[in-house]
């Protein structure tokens, strides 16, 4: 979530010596087709591209929310947003340059997230579930291996492991943004980097509003801004976040969120605290594009190893970035991942 600039995909070919890999180059210049816009044969066109997706679940079915733009037979990129319970909002940068590149991109709010239904049931927030519904997602897109691009960010890059390490077999691709794979080492890099860093007595005052379980309160998040959001979520004064950062926090579902990630900022206490697939990842073989940035909540270092865990692990570091590296680090986070999607699509890696 960020928005520091919207620039033009044609100005960012121009920074290509900005990535801080030489293993993810430059995505070269695209000319869009007309094929891109062509909405023939498409079931969702009276709609804008935005189908309402039925998911089987152990308590009945419900919808998710889809909307599709752009028309790529060869790329097409699943979106999945982080929280939990948060929204595709906040990835809405992508509009300023996944169309001008010629790509093909779907954004999908989880099921009980704001565009989707919100069924008041516990037992569904459970990371098989999720991983179940986005299989369902994938066969009602028709999305296959031969196109079919997984993107995650945060909790949504856990969940994007999760979904390859069941059915890697239908990717081309997968992204994990800013997503530690172990939330142990998470909290460790919490209370041993960034909480020190705070100042003394706004964490005592965090902590105590914490230990009263009054996380809830207006003053709580009114510490947590100037302390920890604007320092490590996007490094921007509060009343210049951009308007679907903002609309992601307004539309967030506490009821999701605090159960599976906690109550607290500062860590994750709620159902994926245990949550580590440090052990699993070479098994995952299809080509992996891994994202880090400095400022992030999630430590970078461990993010550039976790890079090189996948046999075909590629790292992307954005110097000037935090959480929401696609704001505060635009341009090498978009030059980054698109050049990975255009080497893919390429048979370069």
């Amino acid at each position: 979530m960020t928005a520091r600039l919207v620039l033009v995909f044609a100005a960012i070919l121009s920074i290509t010596s900005a990535c801080s890999r030489s293993d993810l180059p430059a995505s070269g210049e695209t000319t869009v087709s007309a094929s891109y816009f062509d909405n023939a044969g498409r079931d969702d066109v009276f709609s804008g591209g935005v189908k309402m997706i039925p998911v089987n679940t152990p308590k009945g079915v419900f919808k998710v929310w889809t909307k599709r733009t752009g028309n790529n037979p060869r790329i097409k990129v699943l979106l999945l947003h982080g929280g939990p319970g948060g929204t595709h909002e906040y990835l809405e940068a992508l509009d300023s340059f996944f169309p001008g590149a010629g790509i093909e991109y779907y954004y999908y709010d989880q099921l009980g997230s704001y565009y989707s239904d919100q069924p008041d049931s516990p037992e569904l927030w459970q990371i098989p579930r999720f991983v179940d519904e986005v299989e369902q997602v994938r066969r009602a897109l028709r999305l296959d291996d031969t196109n079919f691009y997984l993107f995650g960010q945060s909790w949504g890059g856990m969940l994007a492991v999760e979904y390859a390490l069941k059915y890697q077999q239908n990717l081309k691709g997968l992204i994990i943004s800013n997503m530690m794979m172990s939330i142990p080492q998470y909290n460790e890099y919490a209370q041993k980097v960034l909480v020190p860093a705070m100042d003394p007595k706004a964490l005592v005052e965090i902590k105590a509003l914490e230990h009263a379980g009054r996380t809830s309160d207006p003053r709580y998040m009114e510490l947590l801004m100037p302390n920890h959001y604007e320092q490590h979520l996007l490094r921007l004064p509060a009343d210049q976040w951009p308007d679907p950062v903002n609309r992601t926090f307004k539309h967030l579902n506490s009821k999701i969120y605090v159960p599976m990630q906690g109550p607290s900022e500062l860590g994750a206490s709620g159902t994926i605290s245990n949550w580590d697939r440090t052990a699993d990842l070479r098994s995952i073989t299809v080509p992996t594009l891994v994202i880090g940035a400095r400022y992030d909540t999630m430590d970078p270092k461990h993010m550039e190893w976790v890079s090189k865990q996948f046999p075909k692990g590629h790292y992307l570091f954005c110097p000037n970035g935090s959480h929401l590296a696609m704001y505060d680090d635009q341009q090498i986070y978009f030059t980054g991942l698109i050049g990975f999607i255009k080497n893919v699509d390429a048979g370069k890696w």
